[in-house]
């Protein structure tokens, strides 16, 4: 088997694949001839970033704001929801094929309906990103407890355990792995949420920069715009992952070898 790379290196790896992606990206375009309305080149969307981020700083923050308010929403949502039908085969059988029908919706589809409702600004799309988060904190909640074995709430029953304190100190903690996946999805996911309401009903936030600019045709800037969330993205996924290894360091081998 071949031996885990230490941590160092494999972060020293991952950045240099991107800054050669960037220099392939700039190099390719220039040799090209590619305009700017159809590819700007990394160093033009530098210098846009630069020069307008005092401008884009508040829908930046408009943006993680309204994101983590819907993600945290729809974790606490969804993990209320997989406890419960995880829990019962009766709901989950009765629960599971509504929540699929309502995860197969467009979310485009309900950002309308959210504007009618509340009227535009932050809550469609706090709203849209929180309704597109359930859903994968659900099932990877609900397959998490589904996954303890029959015969340890038997013995645990014979012990004197009641159902409550079986989920809490065996069923919860064994979902942990499930529910740490489902955070990852469903953060990236919350963005791609908060992004499509701001398009569509809100005059704040990066989405809505991005739409005037395209508007404009001024693709720099809407390029700007998809490095920010492309930066947001990674930051929290990364801030996820570390949360992770704290909780969940159990259930991963080769610790030390990765410490390296």
């Amino acid at each position: 088997m071949n031996k885990p790379l230490p941590r160092w290196r494999r972060n020293l790896l991952s950045f240099s694949a991107m800054i050669g992606f960037f220099l392939l990206w700039e190099v390719l375009c220039r040799l090209l001839g590619v305009s700017e309305l159809v590819l700007p080149v990394p160093s033009q969307i530098a210098a846009v970033l630069i020069d307008k981020m005092p401008i884009l700083w508040p829908h930046t923050q408009q943006t993680l704001m309204t994101t983590l308010i819907g993600f945290f929403l729809g974790v606490f949502i969804g993990l209320l929801i997989g406890v419960i039908i995880g829990s019962s085969r009766v709901a989950y059988d009765i629960a599971y094929p509504l929540l699929v029908g309502f995860s197969s919706i467009p979310k485009v589809a309900v950002v309308p309906i959210f504007v009618v409702w509340f009227g535009s600004g932050t809550i469609p799309a706090i709203l849209t990103s929180m309704v597109i988060g359930i859903f994968p904190v659900v099932v990877n909640v609900a397959t998490g407890l589904a996954t303890t074995e029959p015969e340890l709430e038997d013995v645990l029953r014979v012990l004197g355990a009641k159902k409550r304190d079986i989920l809490w100190n065996v069923g919860l903690p064994r979902t942990l792995p499930y529910l740490f996946a489902s955070l990852k999805i469903a953060l990236t996911s919350a963005f791609i949420g908060t992004v499509l309401a701001e398009t569509v009903a809100s005059n704040k936030g990066i989405g809505n920069v991005m739409m005037i600019a395209s508007g404009n045709f001024d693709v720099p800037l809407v390029f700007a715009g998809l490095f920010i969330l492309a930066a947001l993205g990674v930051a929290l996924y990364s801030v996820s992952a570390l949360v992770e290894s704290r909780f969940t360091s159990w259930t991963q081998r080769g610790k030390g070898s990765e410490a390296a």
